[in-house]
């Protein structure tokens, strides 16, 4: 079996790059947003969440998820971009 790609395409680079500023919108530093997430039950830390913000790690649903919830805006948003969220 080959070995999965681990390339982020666009959906992922543009939830990558959603996360990011929704967090600074809200004026969170990466360490305190991977903390809300772990409070949630998704062990997260900052450099995690820094990988994910620059589409050097992929997101999976539960961080996608827990992410969301720690921004307090709905899933979907994270998907469509900053403009919905």
């Amino acid at each position: 079996m080959a070995a999965r790609s681990l390339e982020i395409g666009p959906a992922g680079i543009r939830v990558a790059r959603t996360i990011e500023i929704l967090r600074t919108e809200r004026g969170l530093a990466q360490r305190e947003l991977a903390a809300r997430v772990t409070a949630l039950g998704r062990p997260m830390s900052n450099t995690m969440l820094s990988r994910i913000e620059r589409a050097q790690r992929r997101c999976d649903i539960d961080d996608l998820v827990a992410i969301a919830q720690a921004l307090h805006v709905p899933t979907p948003a994270l998907l469509h971009g900053p403009a919905t969220a």
